[in-house]
């Protein structure tokens, strides 16, 4: 496979496997999810080595260096040596408080239950 020099950003997201579809990553790019470098990208920007593209997907930034400007699906391995992952760590799950939930159709809480919710909350 030859090396290129760049390569389209929307081409480049849907080779290194961070979205399903090439129309998925070009609708990405329109809705302004993608930003190379920190400024907003269209789908036809270029991407070279050393760009950084930051990916909002699912409610989530995924922050990428580009390593090697690839306009082809690949192996997953190859997909990987293309892209060098930066996106930070999920927060650990024991560090989101819990939330009082209560059964569905249990009707309205007694003095006591909310005294209790009161109490777990902090009030």
């Amino acid at each position: 496979m030859a090396d290129l020099d760049s390569a389209r950003v929307d081409a480049w997201l849907w080779a290194v496997r961070v979205c399903k579809t090439r129309s998925a990553a070009t609708a990405a790019c329109r809705a302004g999810h993608v930003r190379v470098n920190g400024e907003r990208a269209k789908a036809a920007q270029p991407v070279r080595p050393g760009d950084e593209v930051r990916v909002r997907l699912h409610g989530f930034d995924r922050i990428l260096i580009v390593r090697r400007p690839i306009v082809k699906r690949v192996s997953a391995e190859l997909a990987a040596a293309a892209a060098d992952d930066r996106t930070p760590a999920p927060p650990p799950r024991e560090a989101v408080p819990a939330v009082p939930v209560r059964e569905r159709g249990a009707g309205r809480p007694t003095k006591r239950e909310r005294r209790d919710l009161d109490r777990l909350r902090g009030r």
